[in-house]
């Protein structure tokens, strides 16, 4: 039996910036992880940009995260939003925030590998993979973690970070409300002959949101962006099975003329959408973060920003409470984690799977209707100001050590 102070279940972005804070605020911590190291990092693994908001990058800088992956992460500094065949019926410019930025993009095998190799440089985190979890056990001093291998880790709290099918949330007997979008996201890489001037674009197609997401110049100095092109899962010819030729004329057809010439580069990759939140997120000295707790639709670029700040909350409780020499898995601590998580996460998914539903169709007085909200909210400061800070993921809605950090 080897313990620590805190296990985490899951060696993704999320499980991998969990161990880093905690690791940071003097935890003993322990990640185990299912997948190798070598393929997560891999090109084949993962095709898909994240989009950090301002307040996600807080996060990482707290975890030591963001100095290693600043130059790859190109910064969003103008957000236009289109319907269809529209023109930009809304924009918001970081010139409206007092110049800061909206947020950074960048691929999520680069975050990846810089998050792996600041935990393992770390000397009190530790970090065990490809290793599987069968099952658990939790008493009322404890909880452990039983790997395949027969070797079993004890910790005063274990976290799952372990994904949508989290088997963490399955053995502590945790429901979802959960349901399927049938739709799918093709995700790929683009080069363009024209910058793309740090422009993040979202334009709402009958068929799904298709997203334009600036990324850095490749080695060859070719501007890049990120496409997200979502479509219903019921079509009978997917874009994803398109050939060279076909595919680059639709995705010149759906960039605005400025970019020029369009081509992908790359291979394309296609993921399923859906929404997941568990009905709890804690039980018995084990707590749910990011998507083992919340999954939801991409439509806002929020999903990884919603899980960092689970990660924020619970790990700025877990370090006092340590630092205090009190007990972090405590049922009052993970009580007050839930509640400082949950009301913000239904929100969210709320709002996400409303915007898909309201946008992802071509009903022509829905179409007007939304239109014109759009156009009204271009018109009201007060309106526009609300949704920028949601977009950068506003600081009062992170904890304290983060929040000071900030002002610092």
């Amino acid at each position: 039996m080897k313990k620590a102070d805190i296990i985490v279940v899951g060696g993704g972005l999320a499980g991998l910036t969990m161990t880093a804070l905690l690791a940071r605020a003097g935890a003993d911590v322990l990640c185990i992880d299912r997948e190798s190291p070598d393929a997560m990092m891999g090109e084949e693994f993962d095709g898909r940009t994240t989009a950090i908001s301002y307040g996600s990058r807080k996060v990482l800088e707290a975890a030591g995260i963001w100095k290693h992956i600043e130059r790859n992460a190109c910064p969003i500094e103008t957000i236009q939003i289109l319907d269809g065949g529209s023109p930009v019926l809304l924009e918001f410019g970081s010139q409206e925030v007092g110049g800061k930025i909206f947020g950074w993009i960048i691929e999520n095998r680069l975050l990846r590998r810089a998050l792996y190799e600041s935990v393992t440089a770390l000397k009190s985190a530790r970090h065990i993979a490809p290793a599987a979890v069968t099952d658990f056990a939790v008493d009322e001093k404890s909880a452990c973690a039983m790997l395949a291998d027969r070797l079993a880790h004890e910790a005063k709290l274990i976290i799952g970070a372990d994904g949508r099918g989290s088997f963490t949330r399955e053995w502590m007997g945790i429901g979802a409300r959960a349901w399927s979008y049938r739709q799918r996201a093709i995700v790929c890489t683009a080069i363009h002959d024209s910058p793309h001037n740090k422009v993040a674009i979202e334009n709402f197609r009958p068929e799904g949101p298709f997203a334009i997401l600036p990324m850095t110049d490749d080695g060859q100095g070719r501007h890049r962006s990120s496409i997200v092109w979502t479509e219903h899962r019921a079509e009978k010819r997917s874009a994803i099975r398109y050939g060279q030729q076909e595919f680059d004329a639709a995705l010149t057809a759906r960039f605005p003329n400025s970019y020029g010439s369009v081509r992908q580069t790359g291979k394309r990759f296609s993921y399923p959408l859906s929404l997941i939140h568990a009905h709890n997120y804690t039980g018995p000295r084990m707590a749910l973060v990011a998507e083992a707790a919340h999954g939801i639709h991409p439509i806002a670029g929020q999903g990884l920003n919603m899980g960092l700040r689970d990660i924020a909350a619970l790990a700025e409780l877990v370090a006092e409470a340590l630092a205090q020499k009190e007990d972090p898995g405590s049922p009052a601590l993970l009580a007050r984690y839930q509640r400082m998580r949950r009301a913000d996460n239904m929100a969210m998914a709320g709002a996400t799977d409303t915007l898909n539903k309201l946008f992802s169709n071509d009903i022509a007085p829905v179409r007007l209707t939304r239109r014109a909200g759009l156009k009204l909210v271009s018109r009201l400061p007060l309106a526009k100001q609300f949704f920028m800070k949601q977009a950068m993921g506003a600081a009062g809605m992170l904890p304290a050590m983060i929040r000071e950090r900030d002002a610092a």
